[in-house]
């Protein structure tokens, strides 16, 4: 059980920082931020041109919650941020807490084109203001010549973000993170944060001593005997550490037995009245987490301030801005209402439509597209959102370094009792050996990509489709990649009255 939970922090870990990704992706591939660092990088009206690149960071801090500070570091060695911490404009709070000099930093990730993670340095202090803070850093990218230096931005993050996912220590258990090189990451309640727990070369026996006496220095957990568990996670080579006290463990052990010995009674005299209770609680448990992430946005506040920008845009006769946010609107409506309902296949399709023509734009039509669907498909009915997930994958990493013009297609036609769907790209295909172990259930997590996207979208259609359904991945380097998904033709009775077609 304590692997189990350790596994699902390990998952919860990756997901969240994949979010706070998304943000550092949106600064290093901004056209206007690469002018504007380009501008910096030339000495052109630099004080203005850093005041502009400091307001459009200001507009991207709120995001998300627990980011302290964006910056920028350019090619010709200025620095550009938004610090929540310090609230100047000269002094950034992060800098001085980490073991890189400015130069260093800015040689380490620039030098390739991963994300980078830079553990939990020194405690930050400024006034009332005090946090520990870990960052991720990548290089700015200008995608119309890719190989020039313009320069890194780095987010920095408040580490109760991990305490978070760690989930809050208890008198019986405590979760903390250590990185590769031995040095504290989080831990709730101590203040050896960034300092090394274990020396390097250490084997197993004295790692897992050393996890020991971290917690106990805690206090936390008393003085008892401990037991320590721990989990590896390859996106960002911590170790994620589980110490628990023994004695509860034992006591708690007899008490499942006990447990285990009534559920079993019970079970032989109610096996299939349980099964079905527990199937109805697992359908409400599913239900109501998605509900609950549909909650943490407001949508009537969301549509409502779109509409606000929208206007705003027609009346400075910005009437592309205009299309753009209409389409988003119809997009997030469609999301987020309803997620997890059943659609008819041309409402799928006619989102998917929009989905695509904002990435069109984003990406300055760099790729065509083509959707071919077989019209008596368009009244039977489909789950929603289970086809993007492939899509967004073709864009964002099928057409990365092809210079031959992008085409992406998708076909829907019917096989018998099966909806075949077809989503084909001409890009720049996937190794035979990674194709292989998607084709067999096994995604990867690596820091340059993860196809989390993709793993989650195959887990739904087997959950919703069940053993019928079938997903094969084709592709070669240098060419494309196929994938061909089968599900059974469900008909179009099905579909819910809440289900929004994207008006």
């Amino acid at each position: 059980m304590t692997r189990a939970n350790l596994e699902q922090t390990r998952v919860s870990l990756d997901v969240w920082l994949d979010s706070y990704e998304d943000i550092l992706f949106q600064v290093y591939t901004d056209d206007s931020i690469v002018e504007l660092v380009d501008k910096i990088n030339a000495g052109e009206d630099v004080a203005n041109n850093r005041k502009l690149l400091r307001k459009m960071l200001r507009g991207l801090f709120y995001t998300k919650d627990y980011v302290k500070s964006i910056s920028i570091i350019t090619e010709s060695g200025e620095l550009v941020f938004y610090d929540q911490l310090t609230a100047s404009t000269t002094q950034t709070s992060w800098l001085n807490s980490i073991a890189l000099s400015e130069e260093e930093l800015y040689a380490e990730i620039s030098g390739d084109n991963r994300t980078h993670l830079l553990s939990t340095g020194e405690k930050v202090v400024f006034g009332s203001n005090s946090c520990y803070l870990f960052h991720i850093g990548h290089r700015i990218i200008d995608y119309r010549d890719v190989e020039k230096q313009c320069g890194i931005v780095m987010v920095s993050i408040d580490e109760k973000l991990l305490e978070e996912v760690c989930a809050a220590p208890t008198e019986n258990g405590l979760n903390f993170i250590v990185d590769g090189a031995g040095q504290l990451v989080s831990c709730a309640g101590s203040e050896m944060l960034g300092e090394m727990v274990y020396p390097v070369g250490a084997n197993e026996e004295e790692r897992r001593e050393a996890y020991r006496n971290t917690a106990e220095q805690t206090e936390l957990l008393g003085d008892k005997e401990l037991s320590v568990y721990s989990v590896h996670d390859e996106k960002t080579g911590w170790e994620i550490v589980r110490a628990t006290n023994q004695n509860e463990l034992v006591q708690e052990l007899h008490k499942q037995q006990k447990m285990l010995g009534f559920i079993m009674l019970l079970s032989l005299l109610s096996v299939l009245p349980m099964i079905d209770r527990m199937k109805k609680s697992v359908v409400r448990q599913k239900n109501a987490e998605i509900a609950a992430l549909e909650a943490q946005i407001n949508p009537h506040f969301l549509y409502n301030t779109l509409d606000t920008i929208n206007w705003m845009a027609i009346d400075k006769d910005e009437y592309e801005i205009s299309n753009m946010i209409t389409t988003l609107a119809r997009i997030l409506r469609y999301g987020i209402s309803d997620s997890n309902g059943v659609v008819r296949i041309r409402d799928e399709v006619e989102w998917l439509k929009q989905y695509i023509f904002l990435q069109q734009t984003k990406l300055k039509n760099s790729f065509d597209c083509h959707i071919n669907v077989e019209p008596e498909l368009m009244d039977l009915s489909i789950h929603k959102l289970l086809l993007q997930p492939f899509v967004e994958n073709a864009i964002l990493h099928g057409f990365e370094g092809v210079d031959r013009t992008y085409c992406l297609r998708m076909n829907l036609r019917r096989k018998d009792d099966f909806i075949e769907i077809e989503i084909k790209d001409n890009g720049c295909g996937i190794p035979e050996e990674i194709v292989r172990e998607m084709n067999q259930g096994i995604f990867r997590k690596t820091k340059d990509k993860n196809h989390i996207g993709m793993e989650n979208a195959i887990t739904r259609l087997y959950m919703y489709y069940g053993e019928k359904t079938e997903v094969e991945i084709q592709s070669r380097q240098g060419e494309g990649t196929l994938v061909r998904i089968r599900i059974p033709v469900t008909g179009g009775g099905e579909v819910y009255e809440s289900s929004d077609s994207g008006r």
